[in-house]
């Protein structure tokens, strides 16, 4: 398993939402970090970037996905994550 590291905006973003709605998003990137092919149909490379784009839902999470380690840039809904 990859170790996971949340950017400070990142950690943010749980505790302003539902609790059932982040306890899935943390579950899913635990999840792509222990199984990365388990959720290939959900996570996209990023046109013009360097990372890559996990899909919960209504919810994006971009990260990082470098060899040991799975940077959380950003978490947001899926209507302006990408601005």
């Amino acid at each position: 398993m990859k170790k996971i590291a949340y950017s400070k905006s990142s950690l943010k973003v749980p505790r302003r939402i539902p609790a059932n709605e982040a306890k899935r998003i943390t579950s899913k990137i635990e999840q792509y970090a222990s199984d990365p092919k388990s959720l290939a149909n959900n996570v996209k490379a990023l046109v013009g970037s360097p990372y890559i784009c996990l899909r919960v839902a209504d919810w994006r999470v971009i990260m990082d996905d470098q060899a040991n380690v799975i940077d959380v840039i950003k978490i947001g809904p899926r209507s302006d994550i990408y601005e």
